[in-house]
């Protein structure tokens, strides 16, 4: 009688030790749920991302040919009313990308890097707008200024870009392409040859 009622006792804790109690339970579903929501934040973060590379490209169009890369084209400098324009696109480029809600670490980089690629291109059209206000004796320095922030936000962009690729392929997206289109040259990272959507 004793031998049987260890062994019941034995194969009773046995069975309660091989179930995961409450706090593994509940660690398990918080982690199921940070996945699902990270999906989520995945997918709006790259449709977000999309409106604004449509809208920078437009943007960087034009300042293709007020701040050409080749020093051997001539300038054509933006009127007013284009410059006003851009800086309302990269105002609400800007306010697009605010809002930072935490997410896992690899979505937070690419969040950030898109935030600040954006905040770097606002203060290149901003140099640009304050150098086209000064005497022509006076205006290159905001205008060369105004080149660099461009290459700044625009690798920084590229940047953020592949890390999105990357954090969409491992939610099961396949990759996603977000790249700058109007600013080769830039020394930025460009998009690989996978096509959209093919999983990694």
């Amino acid at each position: 009688m004793t031998i049987l009622v260890a062994v019941a006792i034995a194969g009773s804790l046995g069975y309660l030790f091989g179930l995961p109690d409450a706090g593994q339970a509940a660690i398990a579903d918080m982690r199921e749920a940070e996945a699902k929501r990270d999906v989520q934040q995945i997918s709006e973060l790259t449709a977000t991302a999309r409106v604004t590379a449509g809208d920078l490209n437009g943007v960087l169009s034009g300042l293709a040919k007020a701040l050409p890369q080749d020093r051997a084209l001539t300038a054509q400098p933006a009127q007013s009313a284009e410059i006003d324009g851009w800086q309302r696109v990269l105002r609400q480029a800007v306010d697009r990308h605010a809002e930072t809600p935490s997410g896992t670490t690899e979505t937070n980089v690419a969040r950030m890097g898109f935030r600040n690629a954006v905040s770097a291109m606002a203060i290149a059209v901003d140099a640009y707008a304050a150098g086209q206000r000064l005497p022509a004796n006076l205006r290159q320095d905001l205008i060369d200024l105004a080149a660099r922030q461009r290459s700044t936000a625009v690798a920084t962009w590229s940047v953020a870009a592949t890390q999105l690729d990357q954090i969409n392929v491992n939610a099961g997206n396949g990759h996603q392409h977000v790249y700058l289109t109007s600013a080769p040259g830039e020394g930025a990272m460009s998009a690989d040859t996978i096509p959209e959507g093919a999983p990694g």
